[in-house]
């Protein structure tokens, strides 16, 4: 394994994970509100799409690029409506300061929201490919082993970024309040809607545009 190209995609993925966005609101709050491991999840599901879209880019999918581009706005749809509905849940749902302990299935579904979450911004494959080619990936293109060696050092990025973030809410968690606690939740709840009403405006406005 190429320890270099590992490195290069080390530090994309946590690069491009790292900017605070819906799924950096969800990681916060699902650690507040259930514990690490619900965080840790969460994030290893947005690892994971980081992962998808970084092999497309680094591979050279046309196909999937193609995709993107023809559903672009159904897409949008898509993440915003689901982000609109994460983040109402979020405001209405009254805190605790007791972690709430989840089973297995409350896990699988922490892993395949952020997933999905993440999937359906298209432009974390526009990110990907600019980043890529900025430093040379393109180079790569077709070279299915050299592809999954830079796939793999984005996933850990991208895994080592969530994994810092929700370590260290989890660390300040016993400070807050449940006052607090309340706070936070609506906050994120806002931010998190207004996030999926932006997905929204862009996707409509996208298709004024195409038409």
């Amino acid at each position: 394994m190429d320890s270099l190209l590992v490195l290069k995609g080390l530090a994309v993925g946590f690069a491009l994970a790292a900017p605070v966005g819906p799924i950096a609101l969800l990681c916060v709050r699902r650690t507040m509100a259930q514990g690490r491991l619900s965080g840790l999840v969460s994030g290893g599901g947005a690892a994971t799409a980081d992962a998808v879209y970084g092999f497309a880019a680094a591979f050279g999918v046309s196909l999937l690029s193609g995709f993107l581009t023809a559903h672009r706005s159904g897409i949008q749809i898509l993440g915003g409506t689901l982000l609109c509905l994460v983040g109402v849940r979020t405001f209405f749902t009254p805190p605790t300061k007791e972690k709430r302990a989840l089973k297995w299935h409350g896990f699988l579904g922490n892993y395949f929201s952020a997933l999905l979450l993440t999937l359906t911004n298209p432009m974390t494959f526009v990110a990907f490919a600019a980043v890529f080619a900025a430093i040379g990936a393109a180079s790569h293109h077709g070279n299915l082993s050299m592809t999954g060696t830079l796939t793999a050092g984005v996933f850990l990025g991208s895994l080592l970024w969530w994994t810092v973030l929700v370590l260290g809410v989890n660390a300040v968690r016993e400070r807050f309040t449940l006052q607090k606690l309340l706070w936070m939740d609506r906050i994120a709840g806002v931010l998190i809607t207004a996030l999926g009403v932006v997905y929204l405006l862009a996707s409509f406005q996208g298709d004024k545009s195409g038409s």
